[in-house]
């Protein structure tokens, strides 16, 4: 497992001094209420809106996403979990991790319109495999992205719907989000990829 896909995924949090900081709580909060606004637009009948997050910081992400949404649209958006560890394609290739809990909420993903909701996107594989496991649970009629972080290097031609923050990265860099949470504060930090150094 690289020091990314730890970071990014709930184990070994760095502390946010180790990097350059790139959005702040502010720029968090203010990106997701943007984020929030784009769904509203884009989203046909909200009412039929299921966010789902990717553990682990995909979870906070879209409990907050859905409360922005639900502040607009005056109602309760279902927000629930998906864990995707074992949809991986690299699973054989990754340290073991504990599962996190999949919570599909009430009326199920059947014929809705399901955002799924991850901290950073990078290669495409999280995403690949949120998408395999979404399957076993329902049909969705439509299935969207939302993400806080893009760093690009995509490996799947796999692009997100909603983006709070465009941030070209080298390879030799790791994006690290930090989420009040989890991490006791809202960050994202740019930091040298330990697996280069």
């Amino acid at each position: 497992m690289t020091r990314h896909e730890a970071h990014s995924h709930g184990r070994d949090t760095p502390r946010a001094s180790s990097g350059r900081i790139v959005a702040d709580p502010e720029d968090i909060s203010r990106a997701l209420r943007r984020l929030a606004h784009q769904v509203v637009e884009n989203v046909k009948d909200v009412s039929n809106l299921v966010i789902m997050g990717i553990p682990t910081r995909g979870v906070p992400l879209a409990q907050r996403l859905a409360k922005n949404v639900g502040e607009i649209e005056n109602m309760l958006i279902p927000v629930g979990s998906l864990d995707v560890t074992l949809f991986r394609d690299d699973l054989r290739l990754r340290a073991s991790k504990a599962l996190e809990p999949t919570i599909i909420p009430g009326h199920g993903i059947d014929g809705k319109t399901v955002i799924l909701v991850d901290d950073v996107l990078f290669s495409g594989r999280t995403i690949r495999a949120g998408l395999d496991a979404l399957n076993e649970y329902g049909r969705p009629a439509v299935v969207q992205l939302a993400v806080l972080v893009d760093r690009g290097h995509r490996e799947l031609p796999i692009r997100a719907d909603y983006v709070g923050k465009n941030l070209p990265t080298s390879l030799t860099e790791e994006v690290v989000v930090l989420l009040e949470e989890i991490d006791s504060i809202d960050q994202v930090v740019i930091q040298p990829n330990q697996d280069s150094v």
